[in-house]
């Protein structure tokens, strides 16, 4: 419990510096900024996964799945690659509900901010409810294994023409019969007094409708961490750093997204794989650094044809220009 708190407690203090201290002032974030804080976050990451291989070899934490420090360590450097590649499309609809509401740009970290703390709670929540299911029920494994291949198939499968618009959102609809909704904004205030009396900004809308899309999202993200390791604190941890350096990376990857959009076959392909290994797990064991390496050359691989892709379509642009 002790480690529990302190967890908590660290991952608090870094929410509060970080919006107390480092984005007191509201600005708009530069590709630079985001680059710098995006390495970071990650230095963190894996900075924590030495604190986790220490922790496995003492008596501070419950060890439930009686897991060696290198195999405690490598689980959470593999959670953590997964929740961070499937945070990728995340990033696509953030960017798509900002636009769609017009958010500013300075006042975005903010209701990122905002979001990211929703999302800490809820995912919790996810995950106890998880463990404790597939602790409880056994068989739950393969049916958590299989909706992870049904979702892989439905983004192989799925229309790109399939947009998604906010305003036309249940959430949207719904949250306008609760509270007045206008579209005028005051700096980075959620709600503002109208003649109407107190309404709710765009900028509070848009964190609504990404903290239920995030709710939504990690229906898919939470079977896929569960897949790779069912002890709690690995599961949590993994997934909580994916999350807060999700800010950064939107920032970061948000004017690029064009870029990189065959990293979805990645996505595909890592939930596929994890979908597998959970139905096979009973008859076929496989090592935890094949895991890893498995989702970290899919990510590698995916970045790479995406860059390339992305080359030749200028080239051919610029060629047809000419």
């Amino acid at each position: 419990m002790t480690v529990w708190i302190l967890f908590f407690v660290m991952v608090f203090v870094i929410l509060a510096l970080d919006l107390g201290v480092f984005n007191k002032t509201p600005h708009i974030i530069s590709t630079k900024e985001a680059s710098k804080w995006t390495a970071i976050w990650v230095s963190l990451s894996l900075a924590f996964s030495g604190v986790i291989y220490w922790l496995y070899g003492t008596d501070y934490i419950a060890n439930p799945t009686g897991l060696t420090q290198s195999d405690a360590m490598i689980k959470f450097i593999t959670g953590y690659l997964v929740e961070l590649s499937l945070s990728i499309d995340n990033i696509f609809v953030i960017a798509i509900i900002f636009a769609s509401f017009k958010i500013p740009q300075k006042y975005q970290h903010r209701v990122l901010f905002w979001g990211i703390l929703g999302a800490i709670i809820f995912r919790g929540l996810m995950i106890s409810f998880g463990v404790i299911i597939i602790n409880k029920f056994a068989w739950t494994t393969y049916l958590f294994g299989a909706f992870l291949i049904f979702t892989a198939l439905k983004m192989l499968f799925s229309k790109e023409d399939d947009d998604f618009e906010p305003k036309d959102s249940f959430v949207y609809k719904a949250l306008g019969k609760i509270i007045p909704i206008t579209s005028e904004t005051d700096k980075e205030k959620f709600f503002i007094q109208t003649k109407k009396g107190k309404a709710a900004t765009p900028l509070f809308v848009a964190l609504i409708v990404i903290e239920v899309m995030d709710v939504l999202f990690a229906v898919d993200s939470v079977p896929a961490i569960i897949g790779i390791t069912k002890d709690p604190f690995l599961v949590f941890s993994s997934n909580i750093f994916a999350i807060l350096g999700l800010r950064s990376m939107y920032f970061f990857l948000s004017n690029m997204l064009e870029k990189f959009k065959y990293l979805e076959y990645s996505l595909i392909a890592i939930l596929s794989f994890v979908g597998v290994k959970m139905i096979i797990h009973k008859w076929v064991e496989i090592p935890e650094w094949a895991s890893l390496g498995f989702i970290a050359l899919s990510l590698l691989v995916g970045i790479f044809v995406s860059l390339q892709k992305s080359k030749q379509e200028e080239l051919k642009n610029w060629t047809s220009e000419k």
